[in-house]
């Protein structure tokens, strides 16, 4: 018997459709709409019962089916945190002018560093039909980027570089730590303090290790004491600062592992009523361009943020172009910039 043909504006009838995954899920269409279009956070349960749905029916959303035939949307999406952070708006200022150079749009979006909230955003971006979206991932960012290797999505990772399944660009935080250490060292401080960023992010752990392996190539003890970490807050990282301040012997010299945590650094100094570099030197990772206006001048560990940025834009082009080639790491090196903050131990 011939086949009945399709009628006319019939050709998708039997797709799966947003009420088939609801019904299948038990949720509401509404609420595999907020899974699927990230407008609003539903539990962790929620989202794996949508997640399912889809994957059991391969549901395919109508602004994907429209790309199906291989067109692009010129377009890439980023996805990072605290957007108004000096490092990560040098960062995106490099992605947006080489993105501008390959005729591409970009959409920037905050995932507040929170793994829930990346994953939707990853999700959203997706939905939009980006040809591919720079990452700068979570502490957990396991179920974002399994998402991006499972849907096949041309992804690079800046700054956080947790997994070699994705092509990733920062920092070399080995070196730029060392660096630091040694240039302490240099002054003869011998009890050196570190305050690292927010616990669990790919970077932190970096530092923290650095941190270790340049003490012990000084011959210096690592004490437990003067690690501390902040969660990405400059109150966070003062009242680490005050912590380690108040230690019967503390350390001459601490290190900050980011911008944001040296200035909570330096509040607590000032709180303290201690003077830089008399009583404490300080030293840091992430120049900015207020470091020339604190007194004493700060010593710190420039990164490379807008090339950082532009190489990462040009990852992205490449993978989009030939999606199997070999995956790359590329870690740029920072330059120490030399002030007035570090010096001799009291």
């Amino acid at each position: 018997m011939a086949k009945r043909p399709t009628p006319p504006g019939d050709e998708h009838a039997d797709r799966p459709t947003m009420a088939d995954i609801a019904r299948r899920a038990g949720v509401s269409v509404s609420t595999v709409s907020h899974v699927l279009n990230g407008t609003r956070k539903v539990s962790p349960e929620t989202m794996q019962a949508v997640e399912d749905a889809i994957a059991k029916t391969a549901y395919i959303p109508n602004t994907l089916a429209r790309s199906l035939a291989g067109a692009t949307t010129q377009s890439i999406g980023i996805a990072l945190s605290a957007i108004t952070n000096h490092y990560f708006s040098e960062v995106v200022g490099g992605i947006e002018v080489e993105a501008r150079r390959h005729g591409l749009m970009i959409f920037l979006a905050d995932t507040h560093d929170d793994p829930e909230q990346e994953l939707q955003t990853v999700r959203a971006l997706h939905q939009r039909r980006v040809d591919g979206i720079i990452l700068a991932p979570s502490a957990k960012p396991k179920r974002s980027l399994d998402y991006l290797i499972e849907r096949g999505l041309p992804s690079v990772l800046v700054d956080r570089m947790p997994d070699k399944r994705f092509d990733q660009i920062g920092v070399d935080n080995a070196a730029a730590v060392t660096a630091l250490v040694n240039h302490a060292v240099s002054f003869g401080h011998r009890r050196i303090g570190f305050i690292g960023g927010h616990p669990g992010f790919a970077t932190t752990l970096e530092r923290i290790d650095a941190f270790r392996a340049a003490m012990a190539a000084n011959g210096l003890a690592v004490t437990p004491d003067y690690l501390s970490s902040a969660s990405g807050t400059t109150t966070d990282a003062t009242q680490s600062a005050h912590r380690l301040l108040s230690l019967t012997t503390r350390p001459t010299a601490i290190l900050a592992s980011n911008n944001l945590t040296m200035i909570g650094v330096m509040r607590a100094v000032r709180e303290c009523g201690l003077r830089v570099p008399r009583d404490l030197s300080l030293l840091g990772i992430d120049d900015f361009e207020w470091a020339d206006y604190f007194e004493p001048r700060l010593t710190l560990m420039a990164q490379p943020c807008n090339e950082i940025g532009r190489q990462a834009a040009d990852l992205l082009v490449k993978r989009i172009a030939s999606p199997g080639s070999r995956r790359r790491t590329v870690r740029l090196s920072p330059a120490l910039r030399v002030r007035e903050s570090c010096g001799a131990p009291a």
